[in-house]
């Protein structure tokens, strides 16, 4: 949607309060309902009607009657509320040209009360470019409900607060001014993108200075995610400046390898094809980069900073790795135990098996006299204990015979008394029909089948 700022002249405070009124009324409605519009605004002499009807005609609401007769901020009155909140903080005093559209934003000159230029970035997610944000970002997390405008305020906090962090770190990024609802103030970039350019004095130097800025990235905990020649900016001087992070992921993101070697490669695609850099490659695969002198992300010293736990990046928390951990350290001791265990087991049989071998030994070379009295005596036992082992496998017999029956007949009282408990207060069809037709002949034919039953 354009921005037309000189409609901003000619709204009065009314119209503010409204459009504000209609701001908090979304939170808890998509649609806010004109009544709840006319309670919140609270206006003094009335007219919150015709205040609606004018922000109607302006564009800066969106009106619905399809379920129930209500009003949604636009893109336009959202950015008419920011832009309210700015100036009348005194960070900007009027705005200039639109300097760059992305698929996500819009970026429009704005200028101080002193003439200094800074740059005004306005989110806008929801656009035909980009609407995947529920499987591209994790702006949502645990939210099942969402609407546009929320996206991009939480699109604007996350960018500022990287582009914070990373000044204060050193990293040549714009300088964060201040951040209202999806507005974000930075200091201007003297430069052009990086895929405007088309010569260079210095190639290589500028292609390893970008470079180490994306290794230099990971050290601190943090990929960009979408480092390529449209988010960078350089200079005459051939100074680089980096742009857009509000995608950026933590190390820890489960892929996270897979980022950071996605940028790398944008980075070899563009010097490769722009100008015509060739790349050696390395025989040595062990040590130092991959081929093409590519930085590895399993090399990276990642223990410079830990800005994506400050920052609350995108990504795997310390809860989550510690419980990783935990369940790595778990399975190989169990799985130490196990081996153990295993062992110990194998060492007592082996040790019985050696024991039985001498005993067996042993007795090979007992003499026949020794023999044949074990096996006289083993004759007579056996014919001695025949009869008592039949008398004890008769009583066995009984003994199982009744603990089945006592078990049949405990269960068959554990049965009745789950069926009665599941019909408790429930009346069969039978007695229903019973209660019917008292006195007539079916209840008394009834009740001579239950005394027979009975008897």
């Amino acid at each position: 949607m354009k921005l037309d700022v000189d409609v901003l002249r000619y709204l009065s405070k009314d119209d503010f309060r409204v459009l504000t009124a209609v701001e908090l009324g979304m939170r808890n409605h998509e649609i806010v309902p004109t009544e709840l519009i006319d309670r919140i605004a609270r206006l003094r002499n009335g007219g919150t009607y015709k205040v609606l009807k004018n922000l109607l005609k302006n564009k800066l609401l969106h009106h619905d009657s399809s379920k129930y007769d209500g009003f949604r901020l636009t893109y336009l009155g959202y950015d008419f509320l920011a832009i309210k909140t700015m100036v009348n903080k005194g960070v900007f005093q009027a705005v200039g040209r639109k300097i760059g559209v992305g698929k996500e934003s819009d970026i429009f000159e704005v200028a101080c009360e002193d003439g200094t230029v800074l740059v005004m970035k306005l989110h806008r997610l929801g656009r035909v470019s980009f609407r995947a944000v529920k499987s591209k970002r994790d702006y949502l997390r645990h939210r099942s409900s969402y609407n546009w405008l929320y996206l991009s305020r939480l699109a604007a906090l996350k960018e500022f607060a990287f582009m914070k962090a990373l000044e204060e770190h050193g990293f040549p990024v714009p300088k964060a001014v201040e951040c209202n609802r999806h507005c974000v103030v930075m200091s201007l970039v003297q430069g052009y993108p990086l895929v405007q350019v088309k010569q260079l004095q210095n190639p290589e130097m500028v292609f390893e200075t970008i470079l180490n800025q994306v290794v230099r990235l990971a050290e601190h905990g943090l990929i960009h995610c979408d480092f390529n020649e449209f988010n960078i900016m350089i200079d005459d001087d051939e100074k680089v400046t980096m742009i857009d992070f509000p995608q950026m992921v933590s190390v820890s993101h489960r892929n996270a390898q897979m980022y950071f070697d996605r940028d790398i490669e944008c980075i070899f695609k563009f010097f490769r094809k722009r100008f015509n850099l060739s790349f050696q490659e390395i025989s040595d695969d062990n040590e130092g980069p991959d081929e093409d002198g590519r930085p590895c992300f399993s090399d990276i010293d990642k223990s410079s900073g830990f800005l994506d736990k400050e920052l609350a990046a995108s990504g795997f928390t310390k809860k989550d790795e510690d419980d990783l951990e935990r369940c790595i350290e778990g399975s190989e001791e169990a799985a130490t135990h196990s081996d153990d265990e295993e062992v110990q087991l194998a060492e007592e049989l082996r040790d019985t098996n050696v024991m039985g071998d001498d005993s067996l030994q042993l007795e090979q070379d007992e003499g026949n006299e020794s023999k044949d009295v074990e096996e006289n005596s083993e004759a007579v036992e056996s014919s001695d204990s025949e009869k008592p082992d039949a008398c004890d496998g008769e009583e066995n017999n009984q003994d199982v015979t009744q603990n089945d029956a006592e078990l049949t007949k405990r269960l068959n009282n554990q049965r009745r008394r789950a069926m009665s408990s599941a019909r408790k207060g429930k009346k069969s069809s039978a007695s229903r029909n019973c209660y019917k037709a008292k006195g007539s002949k079916s209840a008394h034919n009834s009740k001579i089948q239950k005394q027979a039953s009975g008897w």
